[in-house]
């Protein structure tokens, strides 16, 4: 954590200075917002939070209820969230307090008693150290704090309006603001009322019943399994064996239930079967009492017993898998597309079952994509053409979770005799296991995303996929550190600049960045600003720290920053940290390879030293001139 650059510091190095909007924030909402938001779920929160590093940006968010959550439903936290939390500073806080899932242990029906379950496999659930975080369980509601902390500390002091509901949008398609929003307010003296507010954009973030969605003429379409699930969190006694542990349990003929332990060591979660449901229901099985759900659960676990005695929360559904047919207001089938002014996320443009834990994770990483575009586009970093790419990304990767749930759920829903194999379950719990946890997704080649040409520079730093972090040693300081743990979601660019043998092709390359008019540096940094505002570069030595002569190493590497302009000693690592050398791991040329990272963590390029045009190029493609 860097601090004092900008004078001694004795409090909260985390709270950062007030600055832009963030001075005289007004408690009421005012008529005229560059972002508004709609609904203070994970999606929308991330999205606040990432805006609020940008001080020039208006951004309020609106919640119907008049306080924040209490229970979450959504409770599965996936490592790419993690990584996520990471650069939102408090991964570490609520790795402490979530529970942390390390192995899944199968139950069948024992061959030679069938109406009793045995356990038959425990498999581990990183098999392959796919991430440095762990897979956590946690309430949906701390998270939503966390990012609300750091939304409020940050510099343009975002946080929630609480008591307004979202009633309607217009988009006039002229003027500053031309999207209209009528909001109700929901409690208070002033409960009924309603207001119009004027906003550059919004963002719908209101859930799967999306009011924003509906006012921009979207929809959802899929299709529905009719088969039914309750879930219930419960504090509860038990003889079962691994009722802190993971667990897929398929009864004889008493259903299935998917087991989650809870943070807090004595909680715990089970979305147990209820079956099939008629297609004339008409969601009459949604009236399931939770007696019923815990005699269904106690029939499954057979010989064992369940002696609930407190109910934190339940719910029955049935599993749906939807997709939204636009991610914003300018990819409506059959228009002509333009410049996008109402977006959508989360479970406003795609919903599936819960059971993979995706809804929250894929719902932030949304959020992230597009907050940092809004940032850039409002504070004239970028035209507008940059908010295009959110649609073009992330309906692609709804569609791919989509299909992914759609197999899980199904072998969820089986019956013993109805595998293929006796380990199907468990066989393809563990070779899709880098898909569930966030680390499939990659961006095709486009504006924000280069061609792999070169990736073989860099292979294990896919393009379009995110950027996998190593441990490496700070020169300055001789500390051990991951690299990629000082990528904070701050808006800005990470380039890291892997040296080859002798750094000498480095070191051109990095008197280019810092001297020729066509770099990046140069045509793109903001007038006045750090020579680091929007670009962080790094470099990364092939030699051990001891053997890196401060004397050689570019002032690329040791920018002047804040009013002092004092030296910051973070951007230059070398390779040799004990047995872990980043150039081997990481499949790293050792005639270098310049690494470009988005602001939300995917590499967006690889490209060897000389190619200085092709560097500029790409972020020319994109980014306004300074």
């Amino acid at each position: 954590m860097q601090f004092h650059h900008h004078g001694y510091v004795s409090t909260d190095p985390r709270v950062q200075p007030a600055a832009g909007v963030g001075r005289d924030r007004p408690d009421d909402l005012p008529s005229e917002i560059d972002v508004l938001i709609v609904g203070s779920g994970p999606a929308g929160v991330i999205t606040a939070a990432q805006l609020a590093q940008f001080p020039g940006v208006v951004t309020r968010i609106v919640e119907r209820r008049d306080q924040r959550l209490i229970i979450g439903q959504a409770d599965g936290i996936q490592a790419r969230s993690v990584e996520t939390f990471q650069a939102f500073g408090f991964a570490e806080q609520i790795i402490q307090e979530a529970y942390q899932i390390t192995e899944m242990a199968f139950w069948k029906p024992n061959p030679e008693k069938p109406e009793d379950i045995i356990r038959t496999a425990v498999t581990p659930d990183d098999p392959n150290g796919i991430s440095e975080f762990p897979h956590l369980i946690v309430n949906q509601a701390r998270i939503i704090d966390y990012f609300n902390e750091f939304a409020e500390r940050s510099p343009a002091r975002s946080k929630v309006d609480y008591g307004y509901e979202f009633v309607g949008l217009e988009v006039a398609g002229t003027g500053e603001y031309p999207v209209a929003v009528t909001l109700r307010r929901t409690a208070g003296e002033r409960k009924g009322e309603e207001l119009t507010v004027h906003a550059k954009y919004v963002v719908g973030a209101d859930g799967a019943k999306s009011g924003v969605r509906h006012a921009i003429g979207g929809s959802l379409a899929g299709d529905q399994s009719y088969h039914a699930w309750g879930v219930m969190d419960v504090l509860a006694t038990t003889d079962f064996p691994d009722i802190r542990k993971k667990c897929a349990i398929q009864s004889e003929d008493g259903g299935n239930i998917l087991h989650i332990p809870r943070e807090g060591n004595y909680l715990f979660r089970m979305y147990v079967d209820l079956g099939e449901v008629d297609e004339n229901d008409n969601g009459k099985v949604r009236e399931t009492s939770i007696d019923e759900i815990i005699a269904r659960a106690n029939k499954i676990i057979h010989p064992y017993r369940l002696d609930v005695r407190n109910v934190a929360w339940h719910s029955v559904y049935e599993v749906a898998h939807r997709l939204t047919d636009r991610f914003d207001d300018a990819h409506a089938p059959g228009e002509e597309k333009r410049c996008p002014r109402v977006f959508l996320m989360g479970d406003a443009c795609h919903t599936h079952s819960a059971k993979a834990g995706q809804g929250m994770n894929v719902s932030m990483q949304d959020g992230w994509n597009l907050g940092w575009k809004l940032g850039y586009v409002l504070e004239g970093r970028a035209p507008e053409a940059l908010l295009e790419t959110y649609s073009d990304e992330r309906q692609v990767i709804a569609k791919n979770l989509i299909d992914f749930d759609k197999e899980w759920s199904t072998l969820m829903a089986k019956r013993p005799e109805e595998f293929n194999s006796p380990s199907e379950l468990e066989d393809f719990y563990v070779s899709t296991a880098e898909f569930p946890a966030g680390f499939m997704t990659q961006y095709q080649s486009g504006p924000l995303t280069a061609t792999s040409e070169h990736q073989s520079l860099a292979e294990g730093f896919p393009i379009g996929k995110r950027f996998r972090s190593e441990r490496t040693t700070r020169v300055s300081d001789a500390v051990d550190v991951h690299i990629g743990h000082h990528h904070r979601a701050d808006g800005r660019f990470r380039i890291y600049a892997f040296a080859d043998r002798d750094a000498t092709a480095m070191n051109e390359w990095a008197e280019w960045m810092l001297s020729s008019p066509e770099s990046p540096v140069q045509r793109f940094t903001p007038l006045g600003a750090d020579v680091d505002s929007l670009f962080d570069v790094k470099a990364i030595y092939q030699q051990d720290h001891h053997d890196v002569d401060p004397a050689t190493i570019s002032k690329l590497f040791l920018p002047l920053t804040g009013p002092f302009e004092l030296v910051d000693y973070e951007k230059v690592y070398a390779t040799k940290t004990g047995d872990v050398d980043i150039f081997e791991t990481r499949g790293v040329s050792r005639d270098g390879a310049v690494v470009v990272v988005r602001p939300d963590h995917y590499v967006a390029a690889v490209l060897p030293f000389s190619a200085t045009k092709e560097l500029a190029d790409y972020f020319a493609g994109f980014l306004s001139e300074r």
